[in-house]
C-alpha cells in the first residue's frame, strides 16, 4: 500500500510539473519580443513566432482590452493554437475608412490606393481619397453611423478602419465577419501619444519603418518646439470652441488638446476637468469660467472666413467675453486648410501655432499654418 501511495504522488508530480514546464514555454519562450510604446496608452505590441500581437487598451475603462489583434503574414499559413482574437492578414488590403483622420494617415503611409470605400466623403479632403472617388476606384459608403454594408460586400471590402465611441456598436457590420480595427487614438492623453498609433497603422500595412521614421521625426520637432518654453515666461489663460445646439462641448483636462496647450506656454481654464475626450458643458458655466481668459481658440468649417460680426449674430452673448472685447479671438477655418488631416499625426504643426499665439516673441517672422486672428 505505501509503495503505491508513492508511485500515485510520483505520478501526480510528473504532472504537474510537466504543466508548469508547457506554461512556462508558452509564456517566456515563445515570445520573441515586445515594443517600446514611448507615449501612447491604448495599445501595445508583442511578436511571437508566426504573428504579431496588438492589444488596443479600453480608454472608459483600464481593466479591459477594446480588441486583441493577430497580424499574420497573409501570404502564411495561420498558426496552430493562436490566442483568442480577431485575425488579420497583413499588409491590409481592400480597405474601407470611416474618417478622414485615418484617410490622411494611410495617405502618409503610401498605401491610399488600398482604400475602396469610404463613409462621409464631403469631409475627406486627401487629394488621393477625392480622385478615387470621381474616378470610382473609391466607393461612397455613406453616413458612418450606418454605412451601406452591402456594397461593402459587393466591393470585396477586407478590413474596415474606424474610431470607437463609448458604449455604441457599429451596427450590421459586426455581422458580416469583416475586422474592425478600433482606431481609438484620438482618446490619448499626449498630442505624441496620438501620433505614435502610426506604428501599428504601419505594422497594419507593412510600411512599419516609414511609420517610425514619420514618429520619431515628428517627435523631435515636438519636443524641440516644447523646449522654447521657459518657467519664467507668463503663462496666457485660453478656452476653445463655441457652443453647438445647448451645449459646448470643451476638451477634457486629460485630452491631448489640454496637454498642448500646457506645452505650448498657456494655462486652460478646463485643465481641472477629468477625462480625455470632450466634455459638454452649458454656456454658463463655460461663461464664468472663461469670461476674463486672454485668449479664445475656436474652429468652424464654412466656405467664408468668420469675423467678430458673425460671431455675435450667431449668439450675442459671446460678446460679452473678454477675448471678445480685446480682439483677441484666433479661429482656424477647417473648411479651407487641412487641420484634422494634418495635426494628428502632426501635433508639432498645431504646437507652433499655438506658440506663436501665446508667445508671438518666440516665433518672429511665423506664419500660422491653421490659426488666424479672427477678422474685425
Amino acid at each position: 500500500m505505501q509503495f503505491r501511495n508513492y508511485i500515485l504522488f510520483y505520478f501526480l508530480l510528473c504532472l504537474f510539473c510537466g504543466c508548469g514546464k508547457q506554461q512556462s514555454k508558452s509564456s517566456s519562450v515563445e515570445l520573441i519580443s515586445t515594443d517600446s510604446i514611448y507615449y501612447a496608452k491604448g495599445f501595445s505590441v508583442h511578436h511571437f513566432p508566426g504573428y504579431t500581437e496588438v492589444e488596443v487598451h479600453d480608454p472608459w475603462d483600464s481593466t479591459k482590452l477594446l480588441q486583441r489583434y493577430l497580424l499574420i503574414d497573409r501570404n502564411e499559413p495561420i498558426p496552430a493554437d493562436l490566442p483568442k482574437g480577431t485575425v488579420v492578414r497583413v499588409p491590409i488590403q481592400n480597405i474601407a475608412v470611416y474618417t478622414s483622420v485615418h484617410a490622411a494617415m494611410l495617405d502618409q503611409l503610401g498605401v491610399s490606393g488600398d482604400v475602396i470605400a469610404v463613409c462621409e466623403p464631403r469631409y475627406m479632403d486627401t487629394p488621393a481619397i477625392q480622385t478615387g472617388l470621381q474616378n470610382g476606384s473609391i466607393v461612397d459608403l455613406g453616413e458612418a453611423t450606418s454605412p451601406k454594408v452591402e456594397l461593402m460586400i459587393d466591393n470585396g471590402v477586407e478590413i474596415v478602419l474606424a474610431s470607437p465611441f463609448q458604449n455604441s456598436s457599429y451596427g450590421p457590420v459586426e455581422k458580416i465577419g469583416i475586422p474592425i480595427i478600433q482606431a481609438a487614438d484620438y482618446m490619448e492623453s499626449l498630442p505624441l501619444g496620438r501620433t505614435e498609433w502610426i506604428r501599428f497603422y504601419g505594422l497594419l500595412t507593412g510600411k512599419e519603418a516609414l511609420a517610425d521614421s514619420i514618429f520619431y521625426q515628428t517627435e523631435h520637432r515636438y519636443n524641440e518646439l516644447k523646449s522654447l518654453i521657459t518657467p519664467d515666461l507668463k503663462r496666457p489663460t485660453v478656452f476653445s470652441e463655441k457652443k453647438y445646439g445647448g451645449s459646448w462641448y470643451v476638451p477634457g483636462g486629460e485630452s491631448y488638446v489640454a496637454n498642448l496647450y500646457q506645452d505650448a506656454g498657456a494655462d486652460y481654464l478646463f485643465s481641472d476637468l477629468a477625462g480625455s475626450g470632450s466634455i459638454p458643458l452649458a454656456f454658463e458655466t463655460v461663461f464664468d469660467q472663461g469670461i476674463h481668459a486672454d485668449i479664445w481658440l475656436l474652429k468652424y468649417n464654412q466656405a467664408a472666413e468668420m469675423n467678430y460680426s458673425d460671431l455675435k449674430t450667431e449668439y450675442s452673448p459671446y460678446a460679452n467675453f473678454d477675448a471678445f472685447k480685446n480682439g483677441q479671438i484666433y479661429t482656424c477655418n477647417t473648411g479651407i486648410v487641412p487641420f484634422y488631416e494634418e495635426f494628428p499625426l502632426h501635433p508639432d504643426y498645431l504646437l507652433e501655432d499655438m506658440i506663436w499665439i501665446f508667445h508671438p516673441e518666440l516665433l518672429p517672422g511665423y506664419a500660422p499654418r491653421y490659426y488666424r486672428p479672427m477678422n474685425k
